[in-house]
């Protein structure tokens, strides 16, 4: 018998475990998460379809149902990006608005009833599948080291190379201090993706965690806290896509920044 196939009151901290333990290949440093990389391709395939869909039925004059929703999500994205992003970078619209989205449905498979897939995946003999792509740090830093790898290219791109390393040598305190200047500009850069990270990571982790403990109460009494958790959480998974979202363009806005303008 697997841990999973345990009472959920036989053993709590084992279900907990075995409910945070992802499907993988590899030890160490190689290990793939499959299950993360699996659900967040199934999100993203899910946003690239929903895309199409909507886009061969545009109905200029007269919207409607979806076309509705996604144009409000597109004009709310948009006026996030006019406010945080004064220049013109015809990337940054659509990169804040696939973040946001692709985000937001990563964060959404938290809604899920937390046994529910795992104890369909028992079924095919996989004993471990964690659901939630963004309660996994090697998704969220994925996102956030690529996120950076923009904000070092356009850096380098709007401020040129030596404009770049002049940013670390006297930034912020001027050329007397280049020593701590170094440090600190390169503690500030450095906390850009792991603040990104980390903070999805957290968030989303606290909140499946959450619904574990919920699951560990008798069934007849989950249905109250687990619905009204569920209701709070649909705020959360869209704050949290939200603030990825918008802390992307801001790092952006601040590496299209000339030198004297930082």
């Amino acid at each position: 018998m697997t841990e999973s196939a345990l009472p959920v009151s036989a053993d709590p901290v084992a279900y907990i475990q075995h409910h945070l333990t992802n499907l993988h290949v590899g030890e160490g440093f190689w290990t793939w998460h499959l299950d993360s990389l699996i659900f967040a391709w199934v999100t993203a395939g899910l946003l690239m379809w929903w895309a199409w869909k909507v886009g061969r039925k545009l109905q200029p004059d007269v919207p409607r149902g979806t076309q509705n929703l996604l144009e409000a999500i597109l004009e709310f994205v948009a006026q996030q990006v006019k406010d945080a992003f004064p220049g013109y970078n015809p990337i940054i619209g659509p990169l804040a608005l696939t973040i946001f989205v692709w985000v937001f449905f990563m964060n959404a498979m938290d809604l899920l009833p937390v046994d529910l897939l795992p104890k369909a995946a028992e079924l095919v003999g996989l004993h471990h599948l964690k659901v939630v792509p963004t309660t996994d740090l090697s998704t969220t830093f994925a996102l956030a080291l690529s996120v950076f790898v923009l904000v070092v290219y356009y850096n380098i791109k709007i401020k040129g190379p030596a404009g770049y390393l002049k940013m670390f040598l006297f930034h912020p305190f001027g050329k007397w201090l280049v020593p701590i200047n170094i440090v600190m500009t390169a503690v500030e850069e450095v906390a850009k993706p792991v603040s990104l990270a980390m903070r999805l990571f957290g968030n989303m982790f606290a909140g499946e965690l959450i619904f574990m403990l919920i699951a560990l109460l008798p069934w007849w009494i989950q249905w109250v806290p687990g619905g009204g958790w569920a209701i709070f959480h649909i705020l959360v998974i869209t704050l949290q896509a939200f603030i990825f979202m918008l802390l992307t363009v801001v790092y952006l806005s601040l590496a299209h920044q000339e030198l004297d303008e930082h």
